[in-house]
Order: structure tokens, then sequence, then C-alpha cells
């Protein structure tokens, strides 16, 4: 059985909301001083992984993203991410005044 590319699972759109998302987290290491060699150190993870999360790749566990996140002292973005959800609270109000 072959390994799924997960870079064909993603839509592009997807594909470049990653990319920049990798990108956003090597510029937030560069604004705090820190290098790949410092997040490597800091995180456990190997210079392979890092610079795969730094440019997006999708087969990198979130929980690797949420590392870097936490050492970069973001980790509570990523909490923040599906709180604000304005499609769902319109589907939900619709709902809502539909049954009166």
């Amino acid at each position: 059985m072959s390994k799924r590319n997960l870079h064909q699972v993603l839509f592009p759109a997807q594909k470049r909301i990653l990319e920049t998302f990798g990108n956003d987290l090597l510029l937030a290491a560069k604004r705090r001083g820190l290098n790949k060699t410092m997040l490597c150190e800091r995180s456990g993870f190997d210079i392979k992984t890092v610079n795969k999360i730094l440019v997006g790749d999708p087969g990198v566990a979130i929980g690797a993203y949420i590392k870097i996140l936490g050492i970069l002292g973001l980790e509570t973005n990523f909490a923040e991410l599906a709180a604000h959800d304005d499609v769902g609270r319109k589907l939900q109000d619709a709902k809502l005044l539909a049954g009166q």
C-alpha cells in the first residue's frame, strides 16, 4: 500500500494558507531573535522538521506546530481559531429565527 501524499489532500487555497502560516511563524521567530537552530534546541525537533513547519508542510503533525507556537508565546492564538465561528453563529441564528 502506498503512502498517501499529504500535499494532494489539501485544496490549493488551503495549501497557501498553511504556507502563509509557516511563513508567519518564521517571521515571528525572527522578530524574537530566534533562528532555526534555537527553535530546534527549544522544541527538540530536528532541523528537517523545523524547516517543514516554517514552510507550512501539511505532513507535519499539528502538535509540532503548536509546540513552535508555544516557543514563540503564541499558543493562545491557536486556541482562539475556532472560537470565532461567524458562519456557525449565522446558521444558528437563522435556525432560531425560523422557529419563531
